[in-house]
């Protein structure tokens, strides 16, 4: 089959292009700009073009798929409906592309890219991934028809992922535009992407996968299932231990009682292929994935942290890491630099942001980063945050041993001692890196 991608760029339609070509079909591609990305993809052999032209769509093609950030202004996605060529969202095609494998499938708001490598890891197997876990070095693993599969409830396209095992990490409402607010639907949701898996492994704990009503259910009740927590640094590396049931002890890279759980839910879902001896010898191969608790740089006065935590449950739990970190290391100085994300979800949980950052010394909050379309909302993060006495820059610019804020093209402050954490989904990732 011919497959052209349009919006090849993108973490998750890059992981399919990827995916189908090792699978043995003829890909090729589009993007609005080059990436490193789209460079990868050239390497592996997928035609890339950019900028996006009608061109790029020739009669041969058996197939189209768009990322959802294509319009239907897009002249690609014109010229193939123009000429009949079939053509389908990126959740449309999920069927096509997982339809003949065995997925283990991870949902839920937060921890499902961890969660999804960690498994990936322990099976060994191929893996399709919102993230880069640093094992592989890519989002996307080809092995055999084995998949770990980070499935998307943003906009319910885990209901087209063909789950042979469903893992449902937590069920906190988000997205929630996407489901018009109506929490109903959205709990309706999980319920049938349960209901689709032979296998389900839940958080029992989750006070929202507790409203849900499933069948046949492996249950992880993490605060009496593990026990016996211990955080290290094993060769300069974050590194928790700990029981699981009575499986005896494992170890797992980074930190926090959030990875612990986010492991034991991924050990439970691999007792189906395998024993629990190689389980335990496969977990340590885990080395992490870029963006969440990813050291960037490191000296012993200053270090910087890049997490892609860009909702209040998800940087709670990496200041909660980032204090076990200063805890072993005495940096004694914890500054966070936020970049808020979206108005809709930045709105939504104002609440939560204003409470999730107690942990640090001093806050920066960045410009919010927004996307295309979205309806702006007035937000007084001046006066909602005047708790934490922030300060406001429009960028950070990253040197080795050192971080300067930027405000009206001045330089208005420069670090260079204690842990200096950055968090959002937005362009941050790259002003942290020097």
């Amino acid at each position: 089959m011919r497959v052209h991608f349009i919006g090849i760029g993108g973490i998750g339609l890059s992981a399919l292009a990827r995916f189908l070509n090792f699978d043995g079909h003829s890909v090729s591609g589009s993007d609005m700009k080059s990436s490193a990305i789209t460079k990868e993809l050239e390497k592996e052999g997928i035609k890339i073009s950019c900028p996006q032209d009608a061109k790029n769509i020739t009669p041969d093609l058996d197939l189209v798929i768009y990322s959802a950030a294509v319009t239907d202004e897009n002249p690609e996605l014109i010229e193939a409906r123009l000429n009949q060529i079939r053509t389908m969202s990126r959740k449309e095609a999920l069927p096509i592309i997982l339809g003949d494998k065995k997925n283990y499938c991870v949902a839920g708001a937060h921890g499902k890219s961890t969660t999804t490598a960690i498994l990936a890891t322990i099976l060994e197997s191929s893996a399709l991934i919102g993230a880069i876990p640093k094992e592989f070095g890519s989002n996307f693993r080809y092995i055999d028809k084995t998949v770990a599969f980070e499935a998307d409830e943003s906009d319910a396209s885990f209901l087209l992922s063909n789950p042979y095992c469903a893992i449902v990490t937590n069920a906190e409402p988000e997205h929630m535009e996407y489901y018009a607010y109506d929490y109903d639907k959205f709990y309706d949701s999980y319920e049938t992407f349960l209901s689709l898996a032979k296998v389900k492994v839940v958080n029992g704990e989750d006070k929202d996968v507790k409203k849900l009503k499933i069948e046949n259910a492996t249950y992880l009740y993490p605060s009496k299932d593990i026990k016996n927590l211990c955080y290290t640094l094993k060769n300069g590396e974050p590194c928790t231990k700990f029981t699981l049931k009575d499986y005896g002890e494992f170890e797992v890279w980074g930190f926090g009682f959030h990875i612990a759980s986010n492991a034991s839910l991924a050990i439970l879902a691999a007792l189906n292929e395998l024993n629990i001896e190689t389980i335990r010898e496969n977990l340590k191969k885990y080395k992490g994935i870029k963006k969440r608790f990813d050291i960037v740089q490191s000296n012993e006065r200053f270090v910087v942290i890049d997490d892609y935590a860009h909702h209040p449950t998800e940087i709670e739990a990496t200041m909660k890491s980032v204090e076990l970190y200063d805890n072993l290391t005495n940096f004694n100085n914890r500054i966070v630099l936020w970049q808020p994300h979206k108005y809709s979800r930045t709105s939504d949980n104002l609440e939560g942001f204003k409470k999730c950052f107690r942990r640090c010394d001093e806050l920066i909050i960045l410009p919010l980063w927004t996307v295309a379309g979205e309806k702006r909302i007035d937000i007084d993060f001046e006066k909602e945050f005047a708790s934490y006495n922030p300060i406001f820059a429009d960028r950070v610019v990253s040197y080795e041993g050192k971080i300067e804020l930027i405000k009206d093209d001045k330089i208005i402050k420069t670090y260079d001692e204690g842990i200096f954490l950055g968090v959002g989904a937005g362009d941050i990732t790259y002003q942290l890196r020097y």
